[in-house]
């Protein structure tokens, strides 16, 4: 029979785990991605480059990381709803294997509906698997006192099943070293941001 200090012990022990798990979710996998297969990045400014020269963007130089093709399609200045109306060419276009999808900063800069914003996203990933393309989800932080992912990044991962990074963007942005203005990084945090991308897709078995 166990004693009272061991079962309040073992409780102790199996509560931690659970917290542990509920603050640290498990990262989703990623298929592998033959060397031929193309990498879509869709986004807004951020994707695009804004505030680096053309070849100094995140997706110039996640291509030369990774090795595979990766078309820039950013958009400045596009909130969720314009993406979710622009994906399907895109994604008919290019048939990507992969699609990184980082969208929602001018959303939640122009203080638009977080509900509509979330499920204009949840719309994108709905489209992207219809195509037979995989998703990951860049988490796009929130501008004030202090820089910390948007909530609902990690709820739309954890409900769908997507590969989020969301950590990358707002250590970045937190860091004035590494930004060219407030909302967009320099050339140094776009390649901080690209080797973030790069390191997610290895841990999740996209790349070797």
């Amino acid at each position: 029979m166990m004693t009272k200090r061991f079962q309040g012990g073992a409780c102790f022990l199996i509560a931690l785990f659970v917290a542990l798990l509920v603050a640290c979710p498990l990262s989703v996998g990623l298929p592998k991605l033959e060397k031929d297969d193309v990498v879509v990045a869709f986004g807004d400014s951020i994707t695009f480059g804004t505030g680096a020269a053309p070849h100094e963007s995140y997706p110039v130089v996640l291509e030369k990381l990774i090795g595979r093709r990766v078309v820039n399609a950013g958009v400045p200045g596009e909130v969720t709803a314009g993406g979710m109306a622009r994906l399907p060419k895109v994604l008919e276009r290019e048939k990507p294997a992969l699609v990184i999808i980082c969208l929602g900063g001018n959303d939640l800069l122009r203080s638009m509906n977080k509900k509509q914003a979330a499920d204009n996203i949840r719309e994108m990933i709905h489209l992207t698997r219809k195509h037979g393309a995989d998703i990951m989800l860049i988490g796009v932080p929130v501008l004030g006192l202090s820089v910390s992912p948007e909530s609902f990044y990690s709820e739309i991962a954890k409900e769908m099943n997507v590969s989020l990074e969301e950590k990358a963007l707002s250590e970045i942005l937190a860091d004035s070293a590494l930004k060219a203005d407030l909302i967009h990084p320099n050339a140094a945090g776009y390649r901080r941001l690209a080797e973030a991308i790069a390191v997610h897709m290895k841990k999740s078995g996209a790349i070797e």
